[in-house]
């Protein structure tokens, strides 16, 4: 006899404590459209913990000035790209290890119990029987021939793997490069201050020699006015040489996995070594990029593991001999009414060797083998155009250097000649030789040849971290952790 549930009433406590219990979960996350439409919705999630809050940003200390190998340091152990690669790299070492555990048997274990009670027809009766059986046995499976499939698949496992260390080194040199750049960027703007703040110091220099002059009456108000209007806009210049100083050293923080308000000091550019010439041809470069470029070793490694797969594919064609065996003890209990039960106990073993081998599938196999060379010939193609592509990027940072070093030496001589040609025009306008209007002139060509000055050191630089990238040079000196 079934006893049926009651329901609790709509006015009863419990139904209210049922209610209350069942609408929780859903009052909670519930989400309601905006009652206003002059104003954004709001979540409310905050409260429930679904935002996330600031990470764990790094904390750069204001009284240590960080060379640039050590902003490349630390950028490479707290950038989270670095971790990502790496944990992929370490699932492709799994799969290698699982594609192996192939070439060995496998051992399973096992115990069973089972009882049953059932009967068997006699004339008009039921004889019945009750059994028990108790078993603990050993399997053992290995599979003695394959015609390559299993070394197919772990030749594959390792180029993949080979080829996520390779995109591991990758991921390194890209952050590298993110580091010089962004840093390079901070010297930049850095400069422009420098050089902004002697402008300002030129500016006021002219402005004073304005005011003198006029003292003596040997000058006009325009020309004060003049004067006073061009360091105005020195003063200008500066403020916004700092605010693009704010911003670069944000950006360098924030690759480094830093608050971009971090105060934090850098090496001048003035200690930077600036080397003046190559110690290699362009061949020589591009020769090496074709050797030691990750993203192109990793591409080159796709194309093993695609050649790897057709091996596994044309392995289908063969048959697969497998062998069996199972080894165990088994224990009885059986009892048939009216008789009396027994146990019964014996030493059970199973052996079978078997040749599998597929006659007819439809044409799978033909066009596994026809995908899988498709997929190496799509592979072959990208190593192709990857090799093209490295050696026109090397090319290119080659000729970026040469042309930096030219440009340097340009803003060089320039630099020296707008600042002899400035003090020359104070010097004469001073004794009333030259006009102001010559002297202006004199001044915002030497604020243009400092600026010049500044990119031009900076540009060499650049040009030679990007033809480091495009050899992959940047990882003999920053890889610091071995790939997995």
């Amino acid at each position: 006899m079934k006893t049926q549930g009651v329901l609790p009433t709509k006015g009863s406590r419990v139904w209210s404590i049922v209610c209350a219990c069942t609408l929780l979960p859903f009052t909670a996350y519930a989400q309601r459209a905006p009652s206003v439409p002059d104003r954004p919705w709001e979540s409310g999630r905050a409260e429930n913990g679904l935002h996330a809050g600031p990470g764990n940003e790094m904390k750069l200390d204001p009284a240590h000035i960080y060379t640039l190998s050590e902003l490349i340091d630390l950028a490479e152990q707290n950038n989270p790209a670095t971790r990502e690669a790496w944990a992929f790299a370490k699932g492709r070492a799994t799969l290698l290890g699982i594609s192996r555990s192939d070439l060995y048997p496998t051992l399973v274990a096992g115990a069973l119990g089972a009882t049953s009670k059932d009967g068997v027809l006699i004339n008009e009766n039921f004889a019945l029987q009750s059994v028990g059986e108790y078993d603990l046995v050993f399997s053992l499976s290995y599979t003695l021939l394959d015609f390559g499939e299993r070394r197919g698949h772990i030749d594959e496992s390792r180029a993949h793997l080979l080829a996520a260390n390779f995109r591991f080194n990758q991921v390194h040199l890209e952050l590298v490069s993110r580091v010089l750049a962004a840093f390079f960027r901070f010297q930049q703007a850095q400069g422009e201050v420098v050089a902004a703040e002697a402008n300002l110091t030129s500016a006021r220099t002219v402005r004073e020699a304005a005011e003198q002059r006029l003292g003596l009456g040997v000058a006009t108000v325009p020309d004060v006015l003049e004067a006073r209007s061009a360091e105005a806009r020195a003063v200008y210049n500066l403020e916004s040489a700092r605010g693009a100083r704010q911003t670069a050293s944000g950006d360098l923080a924030t690759v480094l996995m830093a608050s971009p308000p971090s105060n934090y000091k850098v090496q001048s550019l003035d200690s930077l070594p600036i080397p003046d010439t190559l110690d290699e041809t362009a061949e020589q470069a591009i020769s090496k990029a074709l050797a030691l470029r990750p993203d192109l070793l990793a591409q080159m490694e796709e194309v093993r593991a695609a050649n790897a797969a057709v091996t596994s594919a044309h392995s289908e064609w063969y048959p697969r001999l497998m062998f069996h065996g199972d080894d165990g003890y088994l224990r009885a209990y059986g009892q048939q009414s009216p008789l009396p039960g027994a146990y019964a106990g014996a030493n059970v073993y199973h052996a079978e060797l078997s040749l599998n081998w597929t006659v007819f599938d439809g044409g799978r196999r033909r066009n596994e083998i026809e995908q899988a060379r498709a997929s190496m010939k799509r592979a072959e193609a990208d190593v192709d155009r990857k090799r093209d592509e490295v050696s026109d990027e090397v090319w290119r940072a080659y000729s970026d250097v040469n042309t930096a070093f030219r440009q340097r030496d340009a803003a060089t001589t320039l630099l020296t000649a707008s600042s002899d040609s400035y003090e020359a025009a104070l010097e004469s306008y001073r004794l009333g030789v030259r006009n102001l209007v010559d002297l202006l002139a004199a001044e915002r060509d030497l604020a243009d040849a400092r600026s010049a000055d500044i990119t031009a050191r900076v540009g060499v630089l650049n040009s030679l971290a990007a033809l480091a990238y495009s050899t992959g040079d940047l990882l003999k000196t920053t890889a610091r952790r071995p790939a997995p």
